[in-house]
């Protein structure tokens, strides 16, 4: 990643003095790749609602979670589309830059498409798409949407990872936690429960940490795998969770952050919040 930003930073200054037709011409190119990626997301099954019955056997700090976030009858979510603004660095020495995203998710299967513009020189933005989609991630990064800097796909370790922020991800959509939305769940502590989710055949883990009111505050994993120079090195992970609103019937924490734990320190390499939800999004 360390690589791959310094190289953006780079050629984003020189794309800067490009013509604003290239740019635009290059903007609506990845818009339409995106929206070709956002149309593989395909939420299968029917409308369901959530009902207390589906808590039976959990854990107790999960159960304190889904009765803090859902009251019975409320719907389960099928597809959200989320925005996000805030602020994204590659390294521990690396400036901050403020980016805003579109993320769109469905549950089931389990899949999201995070559309990012990110702001590392004054005047082109760096455009990334991370996706997990038919059990396959991805990785894409381009300057102003024309000159591609990063194009990773079809890897293991990708995938992993992929899913890993999936699941991490969905204390934005509750009811993506459900044992009936392929997670299972085992206690580890009174205040922890560890997360399982299987999806084409990819298992990973996530360890969530409850606060008293039920609400999940944190998730860490020792070995969720971090691109370094193409190749996927297990690292700890952990993200952080704060703000609980009220959204459509639901509790959703309105902020975040997540980072890595690397033996030079901890890398928080990204910090946002959600602006705006949208349950059954399509779009």
């Amino acid at each position: 990643m360390r690589r791959w930003v310094r190289v953006m930073v780079a050629v984003a200054g020189g794309v800067a003095g490009s013509a604003a037709a290239a740019i635009g011409a290059g903007t609506l190119l990845w818009n339409r790749s995106t929206a070709r990626a956002v149309g593989r997301l395909a939420p299968r099954g029917t409308a369901r609602t959530f009902t207390r019955d589906q808590l039976a056997g959990l854990p107790s700090p999960v159960v304190r979670y889904f009765e803090f976030a859902l009251k019975p009858g409320r719907p389960l979510i099928r597809t959200a589309l989320i925005e996000y603004e805030g602020e994204f660095r590659g390294s521990l020495d690396a400036p901050w830059s403020p980016f805003k995203s579109v993320q769109r998710f469905s549950v089931d299967p389990p899949g999201f498409v995070w559309d990012a513009a990110i702001r590392m020189s004054p005047l082109v933005p760096v455009r990334v798409r991370d996706s997990y989609l038919e059990g396959t991630g991805s990785m894409r990064a381009s300057i102003a949407g024309l000159i591609p800097v990063v194009n990773a796909w079809g890897r293991t370790d990708l995938a992993s990872g992929a899913l890993h922020r999936y699941l991490a991800e969905s204390v934005w959509l509750p009811t993506a936690l459900l044992p009936g939305a392929g997670v299972t769940w085992e206690p580890i502590a009174d205040n922890a429960a560890r997360a399982t989710l299987t999806d084409s055949g990819i298992t990973v883990s996530l360890d969530f940490r409850f606060n008293e009111k039920g609400e999940i505050v944190s998730v860490y994993t020792p070995a969720r795998y971090r691109d370094v120079n193409g190749k996927g090195l297990p690292t700890p992970w952990e993200g952080h969770f704060r703000e609980y609103e009220r959204v459509d019937g639901l509790m959703m924490p309105r902020e975040g952050e997540v980072a890595w734990i690397l033996p030079e320190g901890r890398l928080t390499y990204w910090r946002g919040r959600a602006v705006g939800v949208e349950y059954g999004a399509r779009r």
